[in-house]
């Protein structure tokens, strides 16, 4: 009886200890029971905070609200993130700094995104895509990159990119050769983009924009470049994209424009043969139209490195210059665009192909100007 008596006392505290919570200065309190979770906070209710702990069975519940149940919690962070496409953990942040109000998270979001984007700006971006836009008047082509191919095959990041290329058409930029120009970037960044997409909507500045996808991605995300090609007076003018997952956008990018003295040449010809040429252009990769177009610098750098060759066999000065004029002639098929053997009938070059047109099509056909631009061509990796 005396065993059982003493037995009963410690019993009985250990009960009220259980059924009472234990207050810290973190703000939390650790209950166990046997059965179920606790749900009620008694008379400390109003001391709990987002680092309120709930124990029970052993098991840890982190509780941010006293007024939003996790179901709602859940429902209100996959709107978030599918409003803003923002990282999880990011849109978790902001919606419990903001008591869970939607709205008010997201404009918390966009101020953290800025911040971000902005210290993100010096990282080195040489992925992304080409965009492409085409009017009768002329076609632009706008490069913008970013830091990851996964980025790069972002429906608004891919969005962007099309929204940048058709604002370009609009902007005059300023002469490269016969019908090109180049569209500078510093050109567009104060013009106003009229947005339509789901997750980036309503006027803004092209800056704006660009910060804007550059925190919902995460990158630096940046307006390298852009080109336009006026369209001929009379003749087409052609575009190829190349790893193209959508029209309009791609990696590598041809475009070539195609004239005619006669207005009334037939243009079916015309247009077969300039889309066969901007893919030519883009796997074949020439840097100059005709050969009096080479430059004297880009010759003679050229002609030094082949007499070194020749120089190296011990052979006669005689038979060293024919080596070296022979290489000069594989050197202007491998640059010279008029000279390339045509990648769709190698029996034939360029010229040939263009001459052969022109009988076809009772005029004479030249090539007026051609461009070929790739993501990330003169930028370290």
């Amino acid at each position: 009886m005396a065993l059982a008596r003493g037995v009963r006392r410690p019993v009985e505290a250990l009960c009220k200890m259980i059924n009472s919570p234990i207050n810290c200065r973190r703000g939390y309190s650790v209950m166990t029971c046997k059965g179920s979770l606790f749900t009620g906070y008694g008379e400390n209710r109003s001391s709990f905070s987002s680092d309120s702990t709930y124990l029970g069975y052993g098991v840890s519940s982190r509780r941010f609200s006293t007024e939003v149940s996790s179901a709602d919690q859940m429902s209100l962070i996959k709107q978030l993130r599918e409003r803003t496409s923002a990282p999880i953990k990011e849109v978790k942040a902001a919606l419990v700094d903001s008591n869970w109000d939607i709205d008010s998270a997201q404009t918390e979001l966009r101020k953290r995104g800025m911040v971000l984007a902005s210290k993100k700006a010096t990282r080195t971006a040489a992925e992304g895509l080409l965009a492409l836009a085409q009017n009768e008047r002329k076609a632009a082509i706008i490069e913008l990159n970013c830091e990851t191919d996964f980025v790069a095959r972002n429906e608004i990041f891919q969005y962007l990119a099309q929204s940048l290329a058709k604002l370009a058409l609009v902007v005059d930029g300023s002469p490269l050769s016969s019908g090109t120009f180049h569209v500078r970037p510093e050109s567009l960044e104060e013009m106003t983009l009229n947005l339509d997409h789901p997750k980036l909507s309503g006027e803004k500045t092209v800056q704006n924009a660009i910060t804007e996808v550059a925190a919902m991605m995460g990158e630096n995300v940046k307006l390298r470049r852009g080109f336009a090609m006026s369209s001929p007076s009379y003749g087409v003018l052609s575009t190829y994209l190349h790893t193209s997952p959508q029209p309009g956008i791609g990696r590598i990018a041809g475009l070539l424009s195609l004239e005619v003295e006669n207005q009334n040449a037939s243009l079916d010809a015309l247009e077969r043969v300039g889309s066969e040429l901007a893919m030519h252009v883009v796997a074949a990769k020439p840097v100059f139209l005709t050969k009096d177009l080479v430059s004297a610098e880009a010759l003679a750098k050229e002609r030094e490195i082949l007499k070194s060759q020749a120089e190296s066999t011990g052979k006669s000065q005689m038979a060293i210059e024919k080596m070296v004029e022979g290489r000069l002639r594989k050197y202007y098929e491998e640059v010279v665009l008029m000279e390339q053997k045509f990648i769709v009938n190698d029996a034939l070059n360029v010229k040939t192909l263009l001459n052969n047109l022109s009988e076809e099509v009772g005029t004479p056909v030249r090539i007026g100007s051609f461009l070929r631009v790739e993501v990330g061509e003169g930028l370290q990796r």
